[in-house]
């Protein structure tokens, strides 16, 4: 009976030892299996990054080929050699444009957040940036706007060899009274390269389009960028600038006064144009010519030589003449020319004309429609009211 017990634990630990060695064997295959698995997908993933760091290079020496290429289009085979290890053109495109209060040059800001009241809205274009790229956007207070000084006179001279581009090194500086400085120690918008660079404040954004103020934005400005604005980083403490743009009221005016007939004649006016104004009533719109004839908007050889200025009927952009006057033909030419000049500017659609003594006092004396106003479609004060509360 006992050898019997023996030989029956023997078997189950014989039993035992076999399932011991066969689960080991098992686990042992199973080991190997995940390895061999594990290093088929490292090499596949090893295979995948080699074939995409590839691509990227191949898609960078196509890229840098494309700019050697424009780069070197109708040059000599000396200045090919020049220009082979730094290629001088680079494929741009605007992303939008904006629709601004100014329609033409002439009374545009300076520069930005002078002029508080100056409203644009940005219209970008949904087939190059989709509304998701704003999304964040209406969170900064301001934003940075890179653009192109697209009406520059001398646009044709960028398309010119440099030796015969014949570009200004120097310009004209109307705090300097005609004294010249260094294109680059200047925001001149006759630059080497015609672009732009603007600080606004950020009211809104609405879809595809951002409404602006402060801004020293003409009409039709096509649009390249647009970077928020960091304080951290953007507003540099202790910065030093020269002292010729530190004199105080170098082109403030002395006073401005809106004569009866301007305030009737902009009542007459803005019952053609409210609908499509980014200004909520004829008195907002006062205030903002107001803000924008604060400062002396003349250029440097209409204040030097005042009347040399040719007074007649002035174009926009777009060369319509002013039409639809808002005050009758009489009140139009009982203004004197050989008195004193009559100036002029476009503000969302509607001609405002003044006149400036040599002491800087400024009366603002007629308004008319431009027929450029009638019939446009843009933002308005009725789009945006809603979503900000400045309007």
């Amino acid at each position: 009976m006992a050898r019997q017990q023996v030989a029956a634990a023997a078997a189950v630990a014989a039993i035992a030892g076999a399932a011991a060695v066969l689960a080991s064997e098992l686990y042992s295959r199973r080991c190997r299996r995940l390895a061999t698995r594990v290093r088929e997908l490292e090499a596949s993933l090893a295979a995948a990054t080699e074939k995409a760091a590839a691509e990227r290079r191949g898609r960078v020496r196509a890229q840098q080929s494309l700019r050697k290429a424009l780069s070197e289009q109708e040059l000599s085979s000396d200045e090919k050699k020049k220009l082979s290890k730094s290629p001088k053109s680079f494929p741009m495109a605007s992303i939008g444009v904006v629709q601004s209060c100014f329609s033409t040059r002439n009374g545009t800001p300076r520069q930005p957040l002078v002029v508080p009241l100056a409203r644009a809205t940005v219209m970008l274009d949904p087939a190059r940036v989709p509304a998701e790229a704003l999304e964040g956007l209406a969170d900064y207070s301001h934003c940075w706007i890179l653009y192109v000084f697209h009406l520059n006179t001398d646009l044709d001279k960028m398309w010119n060899d440099p030796a015969r581009s014949k570009l200004k090194a120097k310009v004209r500086v109307p705090r300097l009274k005609g004294g010249k400085m260094g294109v680059l120690a200047t925001r001149s918008p006759h630059r080497p390269n015609p672009i732009g660079l603007s600080v606004a404040k950020v009211e809104a954004v609405d879809g595809h389009s951002i409404l602006l103020s402060g801004v020293d934005l003409v009409d039709g400005t096509p649009v390249l960028d647009i970077k928020p604005y960091l304080p951290y980083s953007d507003g540099v403490k202790g910065a030093a600038i020269p002292n010729w743009l530190e004199v105080d009221g170098a082109l403030a005016v002395e006073s401005i006064h809106f004569s009866e007939h301007f305030i009737s004649s902009l009542s007459d006016c803005w019952m053609h144009v409210k609908k499509q104004s980014l200004y909520a009533s004829a008195d907002e719109f006062q205030d903002l010519v107001k803000e924008v004839l604060s400062w002396d908007i003349r250029s440097l050889s209409q204040r030097i030589r005042p009347h040399d200025v040719t007074i007649k009927d002035v174009t926009d952009n777009g060369g319509s003449k002013i039409d639809n006057d808002c005050s009758n033909d009489e009140d139009r030419q009982s203004v004197d020319p050989s008195t004193s000049v009559v100036y002029h500017l476009h503000l969302e659609g509607i001609d405002v004309s003044y006149r400036i003594d040599q002491d800087s006092n400024i009366v603002v004396e007629n308004a008319a429609l431009l027929s450029s106003a009638v019939n446009q479609h843009r933002y308005s004060y009725l789009t945006w009211r809603e979503k900000v509360s400045i309007l």
